[in-house]
């Protein structure tokens, strides 16, 4: 199936999403936090059906499009013709969430090296940056329980969560939650931007300020307030003219 026989076969919504999410396949790999194939975004599509967006499997995040994206349900079912499978496993935290968080529109879960790094560690991200008090403000922690595939790990992944846009993988990596693809990539990318300081300032050996407990506890409504709707409205559209500008095939 070609892209125009896809387009014309989704309504438009869906496309729009489907070109957000490929566009957020490409700036993980722009950033270095894919994983060769392993990982997913999903994407949650709009209506009744619990019917979700994911990668085909076996493509670098590099080479994702569109319309390669494939359209499955809540079990990993395909539900529309695709030449591309998915890996039914690495479905499993993704289903976990969007079956429980009806907000949840798009799950992004990264093995970024300076993440799964601080998640080895027992103190976890530590209020050193600007970046980790927005990190801090709406963080939960999950023990590490082996690969994902056991679907009796889904209840506690759901409670690790709560009602947080992220979540720290112990010994695995990261995850961010959004209400749109854009919201949660600007969490994901403060979160790894929190990692990456953080282990930057430790290695120098030197004692680490930490910042006020106080300014911590304020950091939610302060990156509402500074973000504009946590990326959506101003880095969102910025990034994507950055990818347009390297490649736009992510379009197609």
């Amino acid at each position: 199936m070609t892209a125009s026989d896809v387009k014309s076969e989704v309504s438009a919504d869906e496309w729009a999403l489907r070109v957000d999410l490929a566009a957020c396949y490409r700036l993980v790999a722009h950033f270095g936090w894919d994983d060769l194939i392993f990982t997913h975004i999903s994407g949650r599509l709009p209506g009744p059906d619990h019917h979700f967006l994911i990668n085909p499997y076996g493509m670098t995040f590099d080479e994702i499009t569109a319309s390669s994206l494939v359209k499955i349900d809540l079990d990993g079912r395909k539900v529309m013709a695709s030449p591309y499978e998915i890996n039914p496993a690495g479905f499993t935290i993704h289903s976990a969430i969007h079956a429980a968080r009806e907000d949840a529109k798009c799950v992004l879960h990264t093995h970024s090296l300076n993440g799964v790094a601080v998640s080895a560690t027992t103190q976890g991200v530590l209020p050193v940056s600007q970046q980790s008090i927005f990190v801090l403000s709406s963080l939960g922690y999950h023990a590490y329980e082996g690969v994902a595939l056991n679907e009796e790990e889904k209840p506690r992944l759901v409670r690790d969560l709560g009602d947080k846009n992220l979540l720290m993988l112990r010994n695995h990596g990261l995850l961010a939650v959004g209400a749109s693809v854009a919201d949660a990539f600007v969490y994901m990318y403060f979160f790894e931007a929190a990692c990456t300081i953080q282990l930057r300032a430790q290695a120098t050996g030197s004692e680490l300020v930490m910042i006020d407990p106080r300014i911590v506890a304020g950091a939610q409504a302060m990156a509402k307030q500074v973000t504009r709707g946590v990326g959506s409205a101003l880095a969102w559209p910025a990034l994507l003219r950055k990818l347009d500008r390297l490649d736009a095939s992510y379009r197609t």
